[in-house]
C-alpha cells in the first residue's frame, strides 16, 4: 500500500551565514516593516533562535556593527534607522527580483515601433531616398551590392546600390504610478502594500538607471491623494482610509500635464472599488457597494484622461466580480487596460507594461 512520508520543511531562502546572505535578508524584512530598522532586527533576532543562521564566529551582533560600519545603519536619538544607502539597495533588489524574472523569460525591448533617424539599428534594410543622413548607409552592404550589379573589374557606385539601415526612435515616457493605500491593502489576512510598494521600488530603480530620461511620479491615495517621492517609498504603510480614486487620478493628470513629453500614462494598483470624494472639504463616504455618485465621478474623470491621450492601465489585485466589472467599464470609458493581477505576479505585469508601451506614440 503507497502511503505518504513527512519530513520537516527547511525554507531554502534562509541565510546560511556572512554579511551579504544576511543583508539580503535583512534589506527584504524592510518592505515588511515599512523601514522600521529596529523591528527589522527583533525579527531577524527570533528568526536565528529558530533557524540559527549565524554562528559562534559570526552573529548577529557582529552583523549589526558591519552594518553600522558599512553605511547601512545609522543611529539617531537612540534609535537605529537605515540610510540611503540601505534604500537603494533595497530598490535595487527589487529591480533584480522583477526584471530578472523577465529577462529570464525573454519579454519585452525597449524601442518604439518607428522607424527612422533614430538612436539604434534594426534589422531592416531599404535603399537609399533623398534626405537620408550618410551614418545611415551600410557601407559594407552597399558595396557588396556594387559589386554584383556592375562587376568586380570596373567598380562603380551608384545611388541604387547604396543600403540603408533604419534605426528605431527610442521613447520618451511619462508615467504616474498610482497605489491605493486604503485599510483593505491589508485586510483579509493578505498583504497587498507590500509588493505593491516593492514593485513601485523596482520601477523607480529601472527607470532611474537605464532610462533615465523617463520621468516617474508616485501618488498614493486614501481619503485624499498626495504624492511622494522614491525616498518615502520603503516607508510606505496603510492607513485607515477610504479609496478616493478620483482625488488619485486628478493629481495624476495634473503632474503629467507638467511634463514636457508626448507619452504619457498612469499605472494605478488598487484592491478595489472607489468609496470616497471630497465635497467643499467635507468627505462623502460609501463602503457598501458601488455609490452612483462616487462611481459616477470617477468615471467621468476616466473620459476626462482620455481626452488629454492619457491612457489608464489599472492592476486589479481583486477577484470580486462586480469589482472587476466596475474596472471593466473604467477601462473602456478611458480607452486603456486592466489586468487581474495576482500579488506574486504584480511586479512581472508592470515591468512587461511599461517597456511594451515605451515603443509607442499615444495619441
Amino acid at each position: 500500500m503507497r502511503g505518504f512520508q513527512f519530513s520537516k520543511f527547511l525554507p531554502n531562502k534562509l541565510p546560511k551565514g556572512g554579511f551579504d546572505e544576511l543583508l539580503k535578508l535583512f534589506t527584504e524584512l524592510l518592505n515588511y516593516t515599512a523601514g522600521d530598522a529596529g523591528e527589522t532586527l527583533a525579527w531577524m533576532n527570533e528568526l536565528d533562535k529558530q533557524y540559527k543562521f549565524t554562528n559562534n564566529d559570526y552573529a548577529m551582533g557582529d552583523f549589526i556593527d558591519d552594518l553600522k560600519e558599512k553605511g547601512y545603519l545609522k543611529e539617531k536619538n537612540g534609535e537605529v534607522k537605515i540610510t540611503a544607502k540601505t534604500e537603494q539597495t533595497i530598490r535595487k533588489s527589487a529591480l533584480e527580483e522583477i526584471f530578472g524574472k523577465l529577462k529570464k523569460a525573454g519579454k519585452g525591448n525597449h524601442n518604439s515601433n518607428i522607424s527612422g533617424i533614430g538612436e539604434e539599428k534594426n534589422a531592416d534594410r531599404r535603399e537609399y531616398n533623398f534626405g537620408d543622413s550618410l551614418d545611415q548607409i551600410d557601407m559594407t552592404a552597399s558595396i557588396q551590392n556594387a559589386q554584383i550589379n556592375h562587376g568586380i573589374g570596373n567598380f562603380t557606385l551608384t545611388e541604387k546600390d547604396l543600403e540603408v539601415e533604419e534605426k528605431d526612435y527610442k521613447t520618451l515616457t511619462s508615467t504616474v504610478l498610482m497605489i491605493d493605500i486604503s485599510h483593505s491593502m491589508i485586510l483579509y489576512g493578505e498583504d497587498r502594500i507590500t509588493p505593491a510598494k516593492k514593485t513601485a521600488m523596482a520601477l523607480a530603480e529601472l527607470i532611474k538607471t537605464k532610462y533615465p530620461k523617463d520621468t516617474l511620479d508616485i501618488v498614493v491615495f486614501g481619503n485624499d491623494a498626495w504624492p511622494i517621492t522614491i525616498k518615502d517609498l520603503p516607508y510606505l504603510q496603510v492607513g485607515p482610509y477610504h479609496t478616493n480614486t478620483l482625488a488619485g487620478l486628478e493629481l495624476a493628470t495634473d503632474l503629467l500635464r507638467r511634463r514636457k513629453t508626448h507619452n504619457k500614462q498612469i499605472f494605478m494598483i488598487t484592491d478595489g472599488k472607489p468609496t470616497c470624494l471630497k465635497e467643499n472639504g467635507r468627505y462623502y463616504k460609501n463602503s457598501m457597494g458601488l455609490d452612483r455618485k462616487v462611481i459616477g465621478k470617477t468615471l467621468n474623470m476616466a473620459a476626462q484622461c482620455k481626452r488629454l491621450n492619457i491612457p489608464i492601465t489599472t492592476f486589479m489585485i481583486a477577484q470580486d466580480p462586480y469589482l472587476q466589472q466596475f474596472v471593466r467599464q473604467f477601462t473602456q470609458i478611458n480607452g486603456g487596460r486592466a489586468f487581474y493581477s495576482s500579488l506574486t505576479g504584480l511586479g512581472e505585469y508592470i515591468f512587461e507594461d511599461y517597456i511594451k508601451n515605451r515603443r509607442k506614440t499615444f495619441r
